[in-house]
């Protein structure tokens, strides 16, 4: 059973509507997600915000946080997920933002750096509206060409989505 299969299994069986927030991987996960037949059950929708303005007026990141952090950040990448069920029907919400290179990179975000987030809602965590919401956020850092990068990053962002949900 592949990856798509399963993680397709896995909403089902819960339930749950998926939204992707992405910037580096400009919608790449989205057509994973959609590429399987009969996904309209599972995936409830994708925002590809590339730019700074995408990610604060599609999923309400804060301007002054894209300012400070910049957005390849561990608080932009939060900011996403939630910003991903704040503004859909989903469950469940990943996001992804990073430097897929060739160019773009700095000594402190070199090129393949890559911050991630998952949120659901839940009983405790942060604000979401009215409701608060579990995070989880990871950065990874993938070697590569810009494609070799982007795939990584598609790969490990259903991967671990899959994974938290079995847990």
């Amino acid at each position: 059973m592949t990856v798509m299969d399963a993680l397709s299994r896995a909403l089902l069986h819960r339930g749950w509507m998926l939204a992707t927030a992405e910037s580096c991987t400009g919608g790449l996960i989205a057509a994973r997600c959609t590429d399987l037949a009969g996904s309209s059950q599972w995936f409830e929708r994708g925002f590809v915000t590339y730019s700074n303005d995408a990610k604060h007026e599609l999923l309400g990141v804060d301007s002054h946080l894209l300012a400070q952090e910049g957005a390849v950040s561990e608080a932009v990448a939060r900011d996403m997920a939630l910003g991903a069920l704040r503004h859909s029907k989903a469950q469940v919400s990943l996001a992804v933002t990073g430097v897929a290179g060739p160019s773009g990179g700095s000594r402190s975000k070199p090129v393949g750096t890559v911050w991630f987030a998952w949120a659901t809602p839940s009983d405790s965590g942060p604000t979401l509206g009215a409701e608060t919401a579990w995070v989880k956020t990871e950065c990874m850092q993938f070697s590569g060409d810009r494609a070799a990068v982007r795939e990584a990053t598609v790969a490990h962002a259903l991967e671990t989505l899959l994974s938290l949900l079995k847990a």
